[in-house]
């Protein structure tokens, strides 16, 4: 790969301790990624992902190394080929970029924001999971840098990030930009992937592209000038057909995601969006100290926990252990969802100096098996809230059990000393998928059956397997 900066050694740890001084409440986070390996919505509907996306059975060449699988039953290894014959037939190359990406697949043809470059990530580190490609074929590195890099590519001048790139789209298109549709931080994924590959030029790019970013998220989702980030439809978290947002429209006015709606309770302040921005911003600055930008570096630290501490003080309810939006009118939208799991994931919560508020959280709503801690976890809605969803539809963020939070979960679980209860939530998933081994986007949480309506194929399912078989592995 081109290097734009002379290179460093990322894994270094004496590297990793330099970024952490810069940022004390990111230290676990780096030391954890550089010794264990990262691991780290919904979408508007496209035509399904190409037919070949879920070969059954299909077997990689003998020298391709498998897990040791925490049983011999044959399951594992059949449903093991079978993920990775799903990503193999989901690494597409899009019309807007012209290097092979891993796309969502079954309905979702294209990469979205919120998801795809973590979904890189991940698949980068399964790579000597994976058979190499032929000459000139995408390793899944190439795979999870491109996943990062096509979003970069379609910055707009002013800064904004798309939402979506889909395979229909063709060159030139606006499309994508109707709303921001974030959860994982695209900084954080691209500063990890940076680390691990010690690619100077992601690194570079990465850097500027998301302090732009940043810069387009305060002139525009900040409207009531507070600090937080301002969710302005059901489509900027990705939570289609959620009771989240009930009587709030999925798109934007005219698609522009610097519109809000004239609706009196809008726009919103969104403690998942204000935790993306969070991360983002301790992601910039481990990037600003790498990069010998100091001073940098400690004003993307500042402006961190500024956020942090607003989501803790505005947007938390102590009585239920919940974050909930706020909205124009200063009134909690008492939703008990997976807005919470997505705060935890960004590492809002200090261990330490957040104890208390953690273990509220985590008592009350997470491990709470009435709430979201079902037999299959985790739902994303409170099962004894009372605008859960039943029955539970297709494409469903109002209480189906999602692929993507799962997939999420090693983020922030092993962070807050949860490593039992996250090997519990792994073996749930897998024994899950192991009885279909279609890979399908969700899940009733408490039967652990795949809802059938759409395809299989689904890279996320896919990938929560791999990731999961591996961890739970035997050695």
């Amino acid at each position: 790969m081109k290097k734009n900066v002379p290179r460093r050694d990322f894994l270094k740890q004496t590297a990793l301790a330099a970024g952490a001084a810069a940022m004390p409440s990111a230290a676990t986070r780096l030391f954890a990624q550089a010794q264990q390996g990262a691991a780290p919505v919904a979408r508007q509907h496209t035509t399904p992902v190409g037919a070949a996306a879920n070969p059954q059975g299909v077997s990689p060449p003998d020298s391709v190394p498998r897990p040791r699988f925490p049983t011999a039953d044959p399951a594992w290894q059949k449903t093991w080929d079978a993920a990775l014959a799903v990503l193999a037939g989901n690494v597409r190359t899009l019309t807007r970029y012209d290097r092979p990406v891993l796309v969502e697949g079954s309905t979702y043809g294209g990469i979205w924001q919120e998801c795809a470059p973590q979904e890189g990530l991940v698949y980068g580190s399964l790579a000597k999971y994976v058979a190499a490609p032929p000459p000139g074929g995408p390793t899944p590195l190439a795979v999870a840098r491109a996943n990062h890099m096509a979003f970069f590519a379609q910055q707009r001048e002013d800064g904004q990030l798309p939402a979506a790139i889909k395979l229909t789209d063709s060159v030139g298109t606006t499309g994508g930009y109707g709303q921001i549709q974030m959860v994982v931080p695209i900084a954080a994924t691209a500063w990890e992937l940076a680390q691990q590959t010690s690619d100077d030029e992601l690194l570079v790019t990465a850097y500027q592209a998301c302090s732009r970013w940043d810069a387009w998220l305060r002139d525009y989702r900040d409207t009531r000038k507070t600090g937080l980030v301002e969710g302005f439809c059901t489509y900027d978290t990705g939570h289609d057909n959620s009771p989240r947002w009930a009587g709030i429209p999925n798109r934007c006015p005219d698609a522009d995601a610097r519109k809000c709606p004239a609706i009196a309770t809008m726009p919103r302040l969104c403690p998942d969006l204000s935790a993306t921005v969070y991360g983002a911003r301790v992601a910039l600055a481990a990037m600003a100290s790498s990069l010998g930008k100091p001073d940098e570096a400690a004003r993307w630290q500042t402006d961190a926990e500024h956020i942090r501490r607003l989501i803790l003080t505005r947007l938390y309810s102590p009585e239920d252990g919940a974050f909930y939006d706020l909205d124009a009118e200063n009134h909690f939208v008492r939703v008990r969802g997976d807005v919470i799991s997505r705060v935890l994931g960004e590492h809002v919560l200090d261990p330490v100096k957040d104890k208390a508020v953690f273990e509220a959280v985590w008592t009350k709503e997470i491990h709470n098996p009435k709430a979201f801690w079902a037999p299959y976890p985790l739902s994303s809605i409170a099962m004894d809230d009372p605008t859960f969803v039943r029955p539970i539809p297709r494409n469903s963020w109002g209480g189906a059990s999602q692929a993507l939070t799962a997939l999420r979960a090693p983020r922030w679980m092993p962070f807050y000393g949860k490593q039992a209860e996250l090997a519990h939530m792994m073996q749930q998933w897998c024994s899950a998928i192991l009885r279909h081994a279609e890979f399908r986007q969700q899940m009733d949480p408490l039967t652990g059956d795949f809802t059938q309506a759409d395809p299989g194929g689904y890279s996320p399912a896919a990938l929560v397997f791999l990731d999961f078989a591996r961890r739970l592995s035997r050695g």
